[in-house]
């Protein structure tokens, strides 16, 4: 009989904000999968997840996903981690691939789950809490009220992009802003929407910070900025 493979979101940082779910599962599998950009790196999801759970290191499978700027590297790491997957359910394993925050939202877990589901295995995604709704909260705000909406983009679409979205929706949440927050502040500046967006930077982990935008300030990765219609 073949294994299932649950995808789990373990939230942004703080171990305490790991759903229940999550946190039996990791007990619970056979083997804890790990995706990680080459082996034997640090992976964050991972000490998140031992802020909750006791993880031997027996358990622990990595699967490299590459950062390379070749999209051919970068999908044939994805095809060689399927295989591997797929290999340790066809012996009948009960998997659990861990990532940050939410495991729908920018998730590595996809480049798996589809060719896996489209193959017949068994699947499960399991839902944690967006780096942007843990932000939210520890800024005191809403992202969204009433009857108005919110977009979400990556930076990565280009600053070009935030533009064009600015003028579709009220409120706006952009993740992985880090390298853009000083050209998106311009351009808020230049729409005296400035003082409308909060940086949510780090949340859960060290080096944290939830507040207003600082132009000139670095921020690292794990950065998300929230622009809201008002505040």
């Amino acid at each position: 009989m073949k294994g299932k493979l649950y995808g789990i979101g373990v939230g942004p940082g703080d171990s305490e904000l790991m759903t229940l779910k999550a946190v039996r599962l990791i007990k619970e599998c056979d083997i804890l999968v790990i995706p990680v950009k080459k082996r034997g790196e640090e992976c964050v999801a991972l000490e998140i997840a031992r802020g909750a759970v006791e993880i031997p290191d027996e358990k622990i499978y990595e699967v490299v996903f590459s950062m390379n700027k070749d999209l051919s590297v970068r999908e044939d790491d994805r095809a060689a981690a399927t295989a591997e997957v797929k290999k340790l359910l066809d012996e009948g394993k009960t998997l659990a691939m861990i990532v940050l925050g939410d495991i729908g939202i920018y998730s590595t877990y996809s480049y798996i789950h589809k060719p896996l589901l489209e193959a017949g295995y068994d699947v499960e995604m399991v839902s944690g809490i967006p780096a942007f709704c843990a932000g939210a909260s520890k800024a005191n705000i809403s992202i969204v009220e009433g009857n108005d909406g919110f977009g979400v983009i990556p930076s990565l679409k280009g600053v070009d992009e935030v533009v064009k979205v600015l003028d579709v929706f009220e409120n706006l949440v952009i993740m992985k802003v880090g390298n853009h927050v000083k050209a998106i502040y311009d351009i808020l500046k230049a729409r005296g929407k400035e003082n409308n967006a909060v940086i949510i930077s780090n949340v859960g982990m060290e080096g944290e910070y939830v507040g207003p935008i600082l132009p000139d300030k670095e921020y690292g990765y794990f950065t998300t900025m929230i622009i809201k219609k008002e505040i």
